[in-house]
């Protein structure tokens, strides 16, 4: 008798599906990265930080290493938020010591050179890289995929870098909100067709990161951070409507209350200043799966100190459907050991609980 194979549950997926675990299921921001020994060789193999992005083996290589090494409940693709301006036709280079460089859109006429038409073809190894990771993950380990949210996207292509409070973009938010507004709207078309085919290829979670929204005031961040984000959820949703979608609004303080209900994601990522008594009160009881908010310097300092805070997260969070997260990505100079010693906490929460 041919018997079908029970689909292996995921506790991850469980999780954002609403159910509460006796252990929160685990994964970091920049889960791959330079505090790793092996990413920073596979680094030196690509040649450049874009060339690893655009090296689909390598790319899935980077992706894995952490899986292999700690286990974590969920992968993420490894690649970058300014891929897509890339793919429109930015200037884009990562240069030692300064991060990424943009060739800086001053004016609304340079607009007409960012082109939707050739996204796919540029962006055709980060799909591909998408399916290598899916084929190679256990089986009991979910796909998140991403894209960065088109305001803090949109915030480096005409600050030209990450500078204080992304000055230019507020600038053209408060003088030329038209001009803003038509290089969000491109954002939008190019934020979804990216997603959907990294779903296509095989994520099973899209994840939002929406940096700098906690620059903003009240109306433009419902202009630009909240209204955007509403419209890529609601056309992936009319494609996969079983995807769930986390967003990551860092800083947005008090705009967090009613964000979720007002763009439809799934989950919200917590940065580490949130309190959690406000996410109980304002999240939960809506039946919103949080995600979040270890300051990642406790995990540089690891120790006592490290785990007293893990312990009082998994306190505060006891019953709940909770991902325990950091409220920012992994440090470059975190020793490997003390995400080790965060894993054997969290693989003992049952007991800490």
């Amino acid at each position: 008798m041919n018997v079908t194979p029970r689909p292996i549950l995921k506790p991850f997926l469980r999780t954002l599906a609403g159910e509460a675990s006796e252990r929160p299921p685990v994964w970091l921001m920049r889960q791959a990265g330079r505090y790793l020994p092996e990413y920073r060789a596979t680094r030196a193999e690509a040649g450049s930080f874009l060339d690893l992005c655009y090296n689909p083996a390598l790319a899935a290589e980077v992706t894995l290493q952490p899986i292999r090494r700690y286990g974590f409940d969920a992968a993420i693709l490894f690649a970058d938020i300014l891929l897509i301006p890339h793919a429109l036709g930015q200037e884009l280079a990562f240069r030692e010591g300064e991060g990424p460089v943009l060739g800086a859109i001053r004016t609304e006429g340079e607009l007409v050179k960012l082109r939707l038409e050739g996204l796919h073809q540029r962006l055709a190894p980060v799909y591909e890289a998408v399916s290598r990771i899916k084929a190679a993950l256990p089986a009991e380990t979910a796909l998140i995929g991403f894209a960065g949210a088109p305001w803090t996207v949109a915030t480096y292509m005409l600050e030209g870098r990450g500078g204080n409070e992304q000055a230019a973009a507020k600038t053209w938010a408060f003088g030329n909100p038209a001009g803003l507004d038509r290089l969000i709207s491109l954002l939008v078309e190019a934020t979804c067709a990216y997603l959907d085919q990294q779903v296509r290829a095989g994520a099973e979670v899209v994840q939002l990161f929406d940096t700098w929204a906690g620059v903003l005031p009240d109306e433009q961040f419902q202009r630009y951070c909240v209204l955007p984000v509403k419209m890529i959820v609601n056309r992936l949703k009319a494609l996969h409507p079983d995807l769930k979608i986390i967003a990551f609004p860092r800083g947005a303080g008090l705009h967090l209350d009613g964000y979720a209900a007002a763009t439809g994601v799934d989950a919200l990522g917590l940065d580490y200043t949130m309190p959690l008594a406000w996410a109980r009160d304002h999240l939960w009881s809506r039946g919103i799966t949080v995600q979040g908010n270890l300051d990642p310097r406790l995990l540089l300092v690891g120790g006592p100190q490290m785990a007293q805070a893990v312990q009082r997260l998994l306190r505060h969070f006891a019953g709940r459907n909770y991902i325990f997260n950091l409220g920012h990505g992994i440090l470059p100079e975190t020793p490997p050991q003390h995400v080790e010693q965060l894993m054997q906490l969290l693989r003992g929460a049952t007991r800490m609980a």
